[in-house]
């Protein structure tokens, strides 16, 4: 017997709903924590005026939190899938 699909009911052949929303919850939860933190230098920086230096700074801090945050989401989705091929 082949394995099943990930996302798909055995059963029926239908996307599974369920488990695609409990694997979509963590994920958007850890991207809404890097937008979040990211947003507070941004705003700083839009508070402070984009063109000083201190606003440029606080802007590339911003970039620099999204930029790793991507990162973490890119292994979380590449683990998560190296899971879900083993059940």
């Amino acid at each position: 017997m082949p394995p099943s699909a990930p996302f798909f009911d055995r059963g029926t052949g239908t996307i599974d709903t369920t488990q695609l929303l409990v694997e979509a919850a963590p994920l958007a939860k850890l991207i809404g924590l890097f937008a979040a933190i990211a947003l507070v230098p941004f705003a700083i920086a839009f508070l402070l005026g984009g063109y000083s230096i201190v606003g440029v700074l606080f802007t590339l801090v911003g970039q620099f939190i999204l930029a790793v945050g991507s990162g973490i989401v890119l292994l979380y989705v590449v683990s998560r899938g190296m899971q879900l091929s083993r059940e």
